[in-house]
């Protein structure tokens, strides 16, 4: 299937670039986009990235042989093959699916936040699943590269998109929104992350919000009124935002609660004067935040309770995000993909609604700017406070951690490095325990979670 308009000609306007090739394919529309050589299919046009190690240039002659049609260049090549000549790939990206977004009558739901951007992404697109053709975000592919690539990845059968962007800095949701023009915005909270960057909460508020300037004019935009922050925005291009919560009064929230351990939530929710009760299948407070907002959103888009109650009870967790599986009588709460102040306390409490011996393991949260020891004495003081059983702290920061965690935890133990860690890894895991396994992902603590599978 072809991408509507995106001929060959109209690629090399959008992105400034000089078309050079056989003048008979100009019009010929592409079948793709795609950045990993190994991955090019017929007709599809490449992405040539310039990586540390690898040139992705290198890789042309290749992209050719499996049937890409084209493939963008920052440098004239010596081929017999229809090449576009830009001068960056990256920013020929943003202005081809800035190009594509004019083509697409499918509808764009944009998901930003400091923490829950996936959840959400994922319990909104396994709601609006249950009656429409939903596109959604896989992986990693949040940022100014990622984002783009997805976008591109909308087909004519789809009839809605839940693109999530993540942001570190002032100046990116303003490209990231500029390309998706969402009709949909959602905003899970402000929180203490990318510190570094933007300064604090006002700062992470200001960069969040950038992504109102783009929105569709006759945008939906659905806000946790928790936040105090964003509690405060009354109205984004004329309309009044939706607002959900659970500790304030608003006009969608909850009736009750009731946790089922690791096995997740039942809730009863409240849409305005009407209710429903669901199961949230991934356990965690901050996951009715994310059915709330689902629930918003299927409404919007004409769901009835029962559908989307069926699409809340269908959510599955995705590796390093809330995965909860057993190896041999012990369970394992793999939520190592990521980690800021709020995540990380979001998944304490998760553990401590476990049987058994609770056991987190928990590394360094990267750019905190000048706050950061005190951030991580924040999480340890909540894993004190929720009487943790044993509290294993890797890395210099998470030094901090097990300071603190030592006013309320039985066991504390602090390692300078994983091989430090693994190299014992028996020592300090038993059968019946759960492990929670939550750092930045610059640690790499999916080599925990494989260590475990391979040990027990």
């Amino acid at each position: 299937m072809s991408l509507k308009n995106m001929t060959l000609e109209n690629i090399a306007k959008a992105c400034n670039g000089i078309y050079i090739g056989d003048e008979s394919l100009k019009q010929t529309e592409i079948t793709g986009v795609e950045k990993d050589s190994r991955l090019i299919e017929e007709g599809y046009l490449y992405l040539p990235f310039v990586g540390a190690k690898v040139d992705g240039h290198d890789f042309i002659p290749q992209v050719f042989e499996k049937g890409a049609l084209c493939t963008l260049s920052e440098k004239k090549l010596d081929i017999n093959k229809p090449y576009i000549l830009v001068k960056s790939v990256a920013d020929a990206l943003k202005a081809i699916a800035e190009f594509y977004r004019e083509q697409l009558s499918c509808k764009i739901i944009g998901i930003t936040g400091s923490v829950g951007k996936t959840s959400t992404k994922e319990i909104i697109a396994s709601v609006l699943s249950e009656k429409y053709q939903v596109l959604k975000t896989e992986g990693n592919y949040n940022n100014e590269i990622g984002m783009p690539l997805t976008m591109l990845k909308i087909r004519d059968n789809h009839q809605i998109a839940v693109i999530e962007m993540g942001i570190s800095d002032f100046g990116e949701m303003h490209r990231l929104a500029n390309i998706s023009k969402p009709d949909v915005c959602v905003i899970t909270n402000i929180g203490t992350c990318h510190l570094e960057n933007l300064g604090d909460r006002d700062g992470v508020f200001r960069a969040k919000t950038e992504m109102f300037e783009h929105a569709q004019k006759d945008c939906f935009v659905v806000l946790n009124g928790d936040d105090d922050k964003l509690i405060n925005v009354k109205e984004v291009n004329g309309h009044e935002p939706m607002f959900f919560g659970i500790n304030t009064k608003q006009n969608v929230g909850i009736v009750s609660h009731t946790s089922k351990g690791v096995m997740g939530t039942e809730v009863e929710i409240k849409y305005f004067d009407k209710t429903f009760t669901t199961l949230i299948p991934i356990p965690g407070f901050h996951m009715i935040y994310n059915a709330l907002a689902a629930t918003c959103i299927g409404v919007h888009f004409g769901m009835s309770f029962s559908e989307i109650d069926s699409g809340i009870r269908k959510l599955k967790a995705i590796n390093g995000r809330n995965n909860i599986f057993n190896v041999n009588n012990i369970t394992v709460i793999d939520d190592c993909y990521n980690a800021n102040p709020m995540s990380m306390k979001a998944s304490l409490n998760v553990l401590s609604e476990a049987d058994g011996r609770k056991v987190a393991i928990l590394g360094n949260m990267y750019e905190l700017g000048d706050n950061e020891a005190e951030l991580h004495r924040q999480v340890g003081e909540e894993a004190a406070r929720l009487k943790i059983d044993e509290v294993i702290c890797i890395g210099d920061l998470a030094q901090n951690i097990a300071d603190a965690a030592k006013n309320g935890c039985n066991i504390v133990y602090h390692f300078n490095n994983k091989q430090d860690f693994e190299s014992n890894i028996s020592e300090y895991i038993k059968p019946g325990d759960t492990v929670l396994i939550k750092a930045s992902n610059g640690m790499k603590f999916t080599t925990i979670v494989n260590l475990i599978k391979e040990t027990f």
